[in-house]
């Protein structure tokens, strides 16, 4: 949540932090931000505005600022109302200090009455306007002892008084072309340029200006300077600068031609699939290949059971993949949501692996899971999309799901990655436990290469089919999805994405459940999405199917309207329902990446009918990083 970009070089500041806080937008915000400074001048000069960037830019154009040094932001509201006053930057009582802030500090209220009592005076609501006081204090303690300090000095003297998660930027006006950032919890990425330097909450902030990025750990610190940049940990200590080449084409995070970055990353699931697949499988003989997991394959022999831990759309992906790990390794697995694991006293395993699924690899709820696995003994793993993430710093070993950057605030094609990465987890582990024949192994890495074409033809044919539905049901207040087995799952996320973006409530629900509650909801105002599809060479799966058209006569003979996702040639289906969205033909385990499609694009063309803001619904945040 919340966007940062600061910059230390030649060029004019504002132009380089607006267009970095507009490639930030994915992430959510509620108001937005800039201090700028310039050398020669007492105080930092600071534009805010509540709303869209548009709304600060509006206000730089009748009140312009000018510099070479500066730090931007955009808020997502969590201590104080999404005003002016409340958006940051925040400044001390001097004007000289401005900080900007992801996160939440926990003892700010403590902190607030101490620095009052000192003499400071508060302006805001927030708990970060205290982050900027504490600096101030500290440097005027100093300096009442005769000992004056540097910022960051200061800087890392406050950063111990804090209790949370903080990812911070700070400028002094004393000490020109210099900005002081700081992690612990939150993200912090460093741009290193020619001559110029750059400061970000996330890598396409500052992208289209450098691919030299060094990701902050926590308890970091960086001092970006004309000179160059500094790395020290809070305790002084200096540390390398670990930089790394992003190979992202920042075209990826561009619309590309498409009405919102929602539908662009439906339409690029097939890529997202195959790039996630992409080398780790043979198609000559069926192996599946992690090596970047760290886990021999003695080590993953010896695994007794998959603990994973994961929020939201990755905690339905997580929930598909027990499945998979049961059907294909013969392994038990528990999935926890990542912000209940550690409040449920998990019982301490060395042999059980622990697996973390996120997007961003920055999830505050899941690390602090991966936090608590480790302490439990287990080594974990890292599904994640964001290459040197956190997660994956503290992983034993990490999969990739190379998606590129997923600008939308609801996932999908992360989604339809860690899908195929749990698939291609649950077929490794398979392997080297000896569950697979050589031939079993041969024809699923066969089908799961067909799955990108299969989506890509899909898509065509039922993109209009989804639109023409949206105009039947944009109006109704409630849905229902229904899903069986490894498809419950999917009703999950499809509910989640109608949710997300339409602002419809919408559940899901597991089919056979229907007569224990659910049924008292149906009448004839009641839209119900049904996973009718089935593997016809499976018999668990003709036997599901068979089950769920008993779920579906039961809405019928309410009245409930039955949206319902089959397979390509089930003609028995369209005899009880109102409508039939067709996908191809596919196995059981790969049937998820197929049907969540229709109910993404669904969703989209309810919420555009609805006008909505696909990419960015109120009140949610891309990058979760508070708990």
């Amino acid at each position: 949540m919340c966007g940062i970009v600061g910059y230390v070089g030649k060029k004019e500041v504002v132009p380089v932090i607006l267009e970095g806080l507009r490639r930030l937008e994915y992430r959510g915000y509620d108001s937005a931000g800039i201090a700028v400074g310039s050398p020669g001048e007492e105080k930092l000069s600071i534009r805010r505005a509540p709303g869209k960037l548009k709304n600060i830019e509006a206000v730089l154009r009748d009140h312009p600022l000018h510099g070479t040094y500066g730090i931007g932001h955009t808020r997502w509201a969590t201590h104080g109302r999404p005003t002016e006053e409340n958006a940051h930057p925040h400044r001390d009582c001097t004007g000289r200090i401005v900080v900007v802030h992801n996160g939440i500090v926990e003892n700010y209220l403590e902190l607030k009455r101490e620095l009052t009592a000192q003499g400071h005076v508060f302006v805001t609501e927030t708990d970060t306007e205290i982050i900027a006081h504490l600096i101030e204090q500290v440097q005027k303690t100093s300096e009442q002892a005769g000992q004056p300090i540097s910022l960051e000095v200061a800087v890392r003297a406050a950063v111990k008084r804090l209790t949370g998660a903080f990812a911070l930027g700070v400028l002094s006006s004393l000490e020109p072309d210099k900005i002081v950032a700081a992690r612990f919890g939150p993200p912090v990425v460093i741009g290193i340029g020619e001559g110029e330097y750059f400061v970000a909450s996330d890598v396409p902030g500052i992208l289209h200006h450098t691919r030299n990025i060094c990701f902050l750990n926590d308890g970091e610190m960086a001092i970006l300077t004309l000179g160059g940049v500094e790395l020290t940990d809070f305790e002084d200590q200096p540390l390398p600068l670990k930089v790394q080449r992003i190979l992202w084409d920042p075209i990826q995070a561009e619309k590309g031609g498409f009405k919102h970055f929602m539908l662009k990353e439906i339409w690029e699931q097939p890529r997202a699939i195959r790039d996630t697949t992409l080398s780790r499988i043979s198609l000559d003989t069926g192996q599946v290949f992690l090596n970047e997991m760290g886990l021999s394959a003695d080590e993953l022999a010896k695994i007794t059971s998959v603990n994973i831990a994961a929020c939201g759309t990755s905690w339905h992906a997580a929930t598909a993949g027990k499945y998979m790990i049961e059907r294909l390794a013969r392994v038990p697995v528990e999935v926890d949501y990542a912000s209940e694991y550690r409040y449920r006293s998990p019982i301490a395993d060395p042999n059980a692996l622990g697996l973390l699924i996120t997007q961003s690899g920055e999830t505050a709820d899941t690390l602090a899971a991966q936090r608590e696995m480790i302490a439990l003994g287990s080594k974990t793993v890292a599904i994640c999309n964001v290459v040197g993430a956190m997660i994956t710093r503290d992983a034993s070993g990490t999969i990739y799901t190379h998606a590129g950057p997923e600008i939308g605030v609801a996932s999908t094609k992360a989604f339809t990655a860690q899908i195929t990465a749990l698939f291609l987890f649950a077929l490794h582990l398979a392997q080297v436990r000896g569950q697979l024949t050589a031939a079993e192994s041969l024809t699923l890495v066969e089908e799961l290469s067909k799955i990108p074409a299969k989506i890509e033809e899909m898509i065509k044919g039922i993109s209009t089919q989804c639109e023409e539905l949206a105009k039947s049901f944009s109006t109704a207040r409630d849905f229902l999805y229904l899903g069986r087995g490894i498809h419950f799952p999917i009703a999950l996320e499809g509910a989640l994405k109608l949710k997300e973006i339409s602002y419809i409530h919408a559940e899901g629900y597991p089919a056979g459940e229907m007569k224990h509650g659910p049924n008292a909801l149906i009448d004839e105002t009641l839209p119900v999405v049904v996973l009718a599809t089935q593997d016809h060479s499976d018999a668990g799966s003709r036997l599901r199917y068979e089950k769920t058209l008993s779920n579906v006569q039961e809405v019928t003979a309410r009245s409930g309207r039955v949206i319902a996702v089959a397979v390509e040639g089930q003609e028995d289906i369209g005899q009880l329902v109102e409508h039939v969205i067709s996908i191809p033909r596919a196995p059981e385990l790969l049937l998820p990446l197929l049907e969540i499609v229709p109910l993404q694009l669904l969703a989209y063309y309810i919420a555009v009918r609805r006008g909505c803001d696909v990419d960015q619904p109120r009140n949610l945040a891309k990058s979760v990083t508070v708990e």
